[in-house]
């Protein structure tokens, strides 16, 4: 079965339609991303535009319908790279609108002399350079650089350029090799590689948003609300994966009378404790410990390889650090508090056994309470 060029014409724009449809309908799940969807819904929405009046285009006088459905596509092609960039931020259309002003232009006085070369080669290689800008800004994207849907995308934009220029480099050389009957196949060719990248960019974008949506949602059950840190799910999750293959120390933290200071204080003050001490923790431990609430007023840090020496250093810091900042008005509370604190170290009958590990701080954690509080004790297998 033979399919001709008005068929995959109206194929696309079907296709380009249902991906409006679809985008401003995934819109509403994700309002952290209805600008990006929405400029991604704008750019379909142009390629249609842009396709019916390229149908349409000999109907225009001179070489109006050819320039304008180039604008159009153009445009669109404009707005998938624009929603690409906006992923990692706000981000201005100036070079777009600069960019399709040249093309403008150039239609306005080389189109005119020349409007088949123009239109069939020339007018398709800001396709190119739009699409590898696209595929370029998703590869730097932070937003983009874990989410498994990311090489996909960045195939689908660098192949279709690719296609783009292929065309244009070796369709001229074919037809003056072969005459111009050729030019209705690579028309046909164009259109049908047209259909599968209008289905496949607007999926591969869409899932984008969903895992982005979904590692947030990750994310935040593994983050405790009130201080920010991993809670006991994302302690030990994460935990694990740090304590393989290497030495390490992990500290258990208990705020000593902590029920005192809510029945005294009132429980905004507490919390501003907990935060305070949450704070206290992350800064003294450094960027390569990790630092969790595991409930209520115990804490855990674990620091990957550090020996009881090091650990020993790092949790006499932030107890001290502690006391001093919570008893200070304006950057603490101005409440006195302490902390009690159990240390153990990985040893070969504890490596990779996170539980064991946390069960021997705690252990010296409560050796820590029943000498008196506000101290530090190590447990008896480090």
């Amino acid at each position: 079965m033979q399919i001709d060029l008005h068929t995959l014409y109206a194929l696309i724009i079907g296709t380009l339609l249902v991906a409006v449809a679809m985008t401003l309908w995934e819109r509403q799940a994700h309002p952290a991303r209805a600008a990006v969807l929405g400029i991604w819904a704008g750019a379909y929405l142009a390629f249609a535009a842009g396709l019916v009046v390229a149908m349409n285009r000999n109907r225009l006088p001179g070489v109006g319908g050819a320039a304008l459905a180039n604008l159009l596509i153009v445009a669109g092609y404009l707005l998938v790279l624009h929603g690409a960039v906006r992923l990692d931020g706000p981000a201005r259309l100036r070079r777009s609108l600069a960019g399709l002003a040249v093309l403008a232009l150039l239609w306005a006085t080389v189109g005119t002399h020349f409007p088949g070369a123009f239109w069939n080669y020339v007018a398709s290689l800001p396709i190119v350079l739009a699409c590898g800008l696209t595929a370029l800004a998703v590869r730097r994207s932070r937003t983009a650089r874990s989410l498994r849907s990311r090489p996909v995308v960045i195939a689908i934009a660098a192949g279709h350029g690719l296609f783009n220029l292929g065309r244009v480099a070796l369709t001229p050389l074919l037809v003056a090799a072969y005459g111009e009957g050729l030019l209705p196949v690579f028309g046909k060719i164009t259109m049908y590689e047209g259909v599968l990248y209008s289905v496949a960019m607007p999926m591969g974008l869409i899932a984008l948003v969903r895992e982005e949506a979904q590692a947030q949602a990750l994310a935040a059950s593994r983050t405790d609300y009130l201080t920010g840190l991993q809670n006991r799910h994302g302690f030990f999750e994460d935990g694990a994966k740090r304590l393989r293959g290497q030495p390490a120390a992990l500290l258990a933290f208990d705020l000593d009378h902590f029920k005192a200071i809510n029945d005294r204080h009132g429980h905004a003050a507490g919390d501003a404790v907990l935060r305070l001490f949450a704070d206290t923790a992350r800064r003294a431990a450094g960027p390569d410990a990790l630092v969790a609430r595991l409930g209520g007023e115990e804490f855990a840090v674990l620091l990957p390889g550090r020996d009881v020496a090091a650990a020993l250093l790092v949790g006499e810091s932030i107890s001290r650090l502690f006391a001093a900042a919570a008893a200070r008005h304006g950057e603490g509370p101005g409440i006195p508090a302490t902390v009690s604190v159990g240390l153990a170290a990985a040893s070969p009958g504890l490596d990779d056994d996170l539980p064991a590990l946390l069960s021997a701080a705690d252990r010296a954690l409560y050796r820590a309470k029943a000498g008196g509080r506000n101290r530090l004790e190590v447990a008896a297998a480090a």
